[in-house]
Order: structure tokens, then C-alpha cells, then sequence
């Protein structure tokens, strides 16, 4: 047995074995199994999400872009850098405040009680699922791609180890074990990436040496405007590429969910600092290594291989194992967040909000397990059938999940005119208007990325048609107070702490009143 293979052995022990230590505590409810009973603290809120958000793209999709673009691929590491404390700084503890105050559990479902219509979740819980299966699909082919290379199993063979891998400890554990592992998988990651930069740099002599070599090759690599100079001028395409995680990530429903579960609303605060931190260590490294791989391992046939095969060039084999476990970490840290966000979705709010109604939360907790088995094995059966490269699939449904739903979202805390019609239509002008513009290639027609189309459509539409049907669709009052108390720094009155998730046919509280008047008195802003 190679001792990579060790390596990853033992990291599968672990996140495994956090799955089962967390399963009795987040199986006792829907909350605990969706949410993790909003108890978690400012450095698991923060390196869950970034680990979430990261994924397999920055160790195949990034790599693979600097490889290709040379220092144009920094736009997006631009982007990417500010995405975490963005999102945490717009929707953090206002989205945490909003939604203890309606008893919300899932992302979607936290739509339709904001924008109080059935319509809502209707439209938006399709969108999700959509976009973030082309997500999973993503991850699937990463992780049995890399698992692959280390272990040299046939690919599909390492496909199904690894979507089984991730299904033991989502499934036992819920939003817990996604939670917990994140947090754990960031840090390896950040250390994996660092590791690798710093063996990359020594290996080509240094970072001036490296520019040196890479300008000897192509000075237009060590532009911002791409390998052949393609994109100079072209501010359409480039304004895309930072908005995509600049601001797509607050449109992502298994990232924003992290907002929910926190213990209290300003946890968001001390998690923008360890976001922060996170990104500047890790998201310049992986387009940086990617570019030095033009010089270590040339004319790769896979472009996106190119960190995995750096790592096994400049690294000695106890170190690649390590390596391998951060790459594995970044791929199966998004995997099961995507996972437990789509077999949610559907089973909490298409199947318990339109089809049975009167779920217990015993039985909805196991048709989202249900649910989140089948999803993986469909998704199991696309990655088989190899769907494109890594980058362009997660810049498709990142663009759709941003276009869709950032609007949306940020309006919910910032905007109390914002109201059910305009955010039907800005879910569907900004999903339609990204997926139209990558269908048509815009991009290279007439120099607009499909986010860009995407976003500028939906900001329009939510701000057009909730101020034309202010009069025919007013908000409730109560959910106008709770929007307005989002912005007040202090803890939840009692009197808006109340509110119920919709989609709970029998219309109880989400929280026993001991519950919740514990957790409101925690509550601080």
C-alpha cells in the first residue's frame, strides 16, 4: 500500500468519524439535522463556508485556468479574495437575524417567508436544484479524477469510493457533519496549498525566476489580459469574472445556509476576520501554482491536472499524500454541502411543502436522507457518462445561482419593498438571462459574460416589479418589522421572535418556548 494511499485512508477515517460522533446530536430534529441547531461559532461558520465555496474548482478548475491564462486568471482570485467577507458583511447577521425571527430552516424555504407566497419556493426550489446538480456533477468528476490519480483505480471505480465516502458521514450527521468537516477540511486545504506553493517556487527558483521563465515563454501571460492578449479592452467579460464569486457565492443556497446556523447573529462579525485570513492565504496560490506548472510539467493533455501532477513532481511521496487529502477535502467539502443543500430542497421544500404536508420531523429528516442518496446516485450516473471540464461547469451554475438568487437575497434584508412578484421575477429573469447568454455565447460575440447579463437582469427586475405591485402585493406588517429590526443592534424582541416556517403544515412554533427564549436571550446583534 503506497503511502499516499495511507494518507487518504486516514482522512476518510476522520471525516467519517465526525459524521458518526455528531449523528445523535443533529438527528433529534429537523433543526439539528438542517441547521445543526444554529450553535455554530465564528470559526466553523467561517471556514465552512469558504471551504464550501472553494471546491474542487480552486485545485482543478483554478489551477487549470492559470495554466492556461497566465495572471488574466487573477480577476477571478480577485473576486474570489472579497467573496467571504461580502457575503458575510451584506447578508451575515442580517439573514441569521431574519431568519430565527420567521423560523426558517433551509435557504429556500427562508425565500417564501420573506417574500411570503407559495410561488416563491416554487419557482426558486427548481432553480436550485438545477444549477447546484451541475454542481455536484462538478465535484463528482474532481474527486474521482484525483482519487484516481493517487490511487491509480480506474476512474469510475474511484468515482463511486468517493461519492461513497461523502454520503457515510452527510448522511449520519446532517448540517453537523458537513459543518464540522468543512471545518476541518479547510484547514487542511490552506496548509495542502501553501505546501505546494512553497515547493513550487523553490523548484523553479524562486517567483522573480519564475516570472523570468514565464515571460521567456509568453510576456502576455504575465498580463491581466490572457495568453494571446485576447482579453484587453474587454471589461464586459472581465467585470463577469469578478463578480462570479465576488458576488455569485451570496446566491449559492448551501453556502448562505451557513448564515442560518449560527449561534447568534454576530458571530458574522469575527467570521469575516477568519474568512479574510483564509482567502489571502489560500485563492492567490492555486492560479499562482497553476501558472508555474507551464514550466514544471508542460504540454499536460488536461490542463485542470495541473496541481495534482505539480504536486507529485515537487513534493516527496509522504508529502503528496498529504497534498492529496487537501485536494480531497476541497472536493468532498462542497460535495456533501451540495448534497444535504439538493436532497433538503427537495425533500423539505417541493416533497413537505406541495406533495405531504404533514411530515413529522422524524419522517421529514429521513426523506431528506432518502432524498440525498438518490440525488448522489443520479449524480454518481451523469459523472460517469464524464460531463465537461471542472471550470466550466461550477462558472455555469455559479452564474445561474448568482444571476438567480443574490438579488434576492440581499434585497431580503436590505430592502423592504422588495416583494414576492419582483423576486419571482428576478429568480427567473437572472437564471434564464445567464443560462441564454452562455447557450449563445455572449462572451465571445459581443465581450459580455453570462453573470454579468445575468445579475444586471436581475437587479432590474426585482427593483421594476416590486415597486409596480407595491399596491396589489404589500408585504405583511410583521415581516416589515422584522426586516427593519435586521438593521437594529441589539437582541430579537420577543414579539418578533414568533414567526413560523410556512411549509410546516401544522403551523407550530419551530422552537418549544424554552428553546427559543433561551436562544433569544443569546441573541446579541
Amino acid at each position: 500500500m503506497s503511502i499516499e494511499l495511507i494518507f487518504l485512508l486516514i482522512y476518510f477515517a476522520a471525516v467519517i468519524s465526525i459524521g458518526l460522533a455528531v449523528a445523535r446530536r443533529s438527528s433529534k430534529n429537523e433543526e439539528g439535522f438542517l441547521l445543526g441547531g444554529r450553535s455554530l461559532g465564528a470559526p466553523v461558520t467561517a471556514l465552512r463556508l469558504q471551504s464550501t465555496s472553494m471546491s474542487g474548482y480552486m485545485f482543478q478548475g483554478a489551477g487549470g485556468l492559470g495554466y492556461q491564462q497566465g495572471y488574466y486568471s487573477m480577476w477571478y482570485a480577485l473576486g474570489d479574495l472579497g467573496g467571504g467577507v461580502i457575503n458575510l458583511s451584506i447578508l451575515g447577521r442580517r439573514m441569521r437575524k431574519l431568519s430565527h425571527m420567521l423560523g426558517s430552516m433551509t435557504s429556500i424555504g427562508y425565500l417564501e417567508n420573506r417574500y411570503p407566497s407559495p410561488a416563491v419556493r416554487l419557482v426558486a426550489a427548481p432553480i436550485a436544484l438545477f444549477s447546484m446538480f451541475f454542481y455536484v456533477l462538478a465535484q463528482l468528476l474532481a474527486g474521482g479524477q484525483g482519487l484516481s490519480m493517487v490511487t491509480g483505480l480506474d476512474l469510475n471505480l474511484s468515482l463511486i469510493v468517493a461519492i461513497g465516502i461523502i454520503l457515510i458521514y452527510t448522511f449520519l450527521g446532517g448540517y453537523l457533519a458537513v459543518a464540522y468537516s468543512g471545518f476541518l477540511q479547510a484547514i487542511i486545504m490552506v496548509l495542502g496549498m501553501i505546501w505546494i506553493l512553497a515547493a513550487t517556487l523553490n523548484h523553479v527558483g524562486g517567483l522573480t525566476a519564475g516570472h523570468e521563465a514565464l515571460g521567456a515563454l509568453n510576456s502576455n501571460l504575465l498580463t491581466m489580459w490572457g495568453a494571446e492578449g485576447q482579453y484587453l479592452g474587454q471589461w464586459g467579460i472581465i467585470i463577469g469574472a469578478v463578480l462570479l464569486f465576488a458576488v455569485g457565492g451570496m446566491g449559492w443556497p448551501h453556502v448562505t445556509v451557513g448564515h442560518m446556523s449560527m449561534k447568534r447573529s454576530s458571530i458574522a462579525r469575527d467570521a469575516s476576520l477568519y474568512a479574510t485570513g483564509f482567502n489571502l492565504l489560500f485563492i492567490p496560490s492555486a492560479y499562482l501554482i497553476g501558472m508555474m506548472g507551464l514550466l514544471i510539467v508542460p504540454n499536460l493533455d488536461n490542463p485542470e491536472m495541473a496541481i495534482m501532477k505539480i504536486a507529485s513532481t515537487v513534493l516527496p511521496p509522504f508529502a503528496v499524500g498529504l497534498v492529496m487529502a487537501a485536494i480531497m477535502a476541497a472536493i468532498m467539502s462542497t460535495a456533501d454541502s451540495l448534497l444535504l443543500q439538493t436532497g433538503t430542497i427537495a425533500a423539505h421544500d417541493l416533497i413537505g411543502r406541495f406533495l405531504k404536508r404533514n411530515m413529522d420531523e422524524r419522517t421529514a429528516v429521513k426523506v431528506s436522507r432518502y432524498t440525498i442518496l438518490v440525488v448522489a446516485l443520479v449524480g454518481l450516473t451523469f459523472a460517469l457518462i464524464r460531463p465537461p471540464g471542472v471550470f466550466e461547469i461550477v462558472v455555469f451554475a455559479t452564474s445561474v445561482l448568482g444571476s438567480a438568487f443574490a438579488p434576492a437575497y440581499v434585497c431580503a434584508v436590505w430592502w423592504k419593498k422588495a416583494n414576492a412578484p419582483g423576486a419571482i421575477a428576478s429568480m427567473i429573469s437572472g437564471s434564464i438571462g445567464a443560462i441564454a447568454a452562455q447557450l449563445m455565447g455572449l462572451s465571445d460575440s459581443i465581450g459580455l459574460d453570462p453573470m454579468l447579463v445575468g445579475i444586471v437582469l436581475s437587479i432590474i427586475a426585482i427593483i421594476v416589479v416590486s415597486l409596480m405591485t407595491q399596491k396589489s402585493h404589500p408585504l405583511p406588517p410583521e415581516i416589515v418589522e422584522a426586516v427593519e429590526e435586521t438593521n437594529r443592534i441589539r437582541r430579537i424582541p420577543a414579539s418578533l421572535a414568533i414567526m413560523q416556517d410556512t411549509a410546516l403544515s401544522s403551523q407550530r412554533p419551530i422552537l418549544e418556548d424554552e428553546t427559543l427564549a433561551r436562544a433569544n436571550s443569546k441573541d446579541t446583534a
